[in-house]
């Protein structure tokens, strides 16, 4: 299952900024790639373990801050069409890595 969290934070003032900026390191502290600056996602081996990780992520939400969270399957996340440029691109598909618990 793929992980996908968008936000939009504010960053009127310099501590929004710091805080806009720790929620963003929090989030690859959490095994996130990014995406695209406000788009960051990961690969979870479960369910449950989404789910976890998105209840961390909504602790982790500053003030006034609008996050969502999505979760993908393998499936649907293969049927994404990305495009560069000019040309079609496919998104990676599931990461050869280890889940350690």
């Amino acid at each position: 299952m793929w992980v996908w969290t968008m936000f939009d934070l504010p960053v009127s003032s310099r501590k929004e900024r710091r805080r806009a900026t720790r929620f963003r390191n929090d989030l690859l502290d959490l095994g996130f790639e990014m995406v695209q600056f406000s788009v960051y996602n990961r690969f979870s081996a479960s369910k449950e373990r989404a789910e976890s990780l998105a209840r961390k992520i909504g602790q982790l939400v500053p003030p006034h801050g609008k996050v969502d969270i999505l979760f993908f399957t393998d499936r649907q996340y293969e049927l994404i069409q990305s495009y560069r440029g000019k040309s079609e691109s496919k998104l990676a598909k599931k990461p050869p890595q280890l889940e350690l618990f």
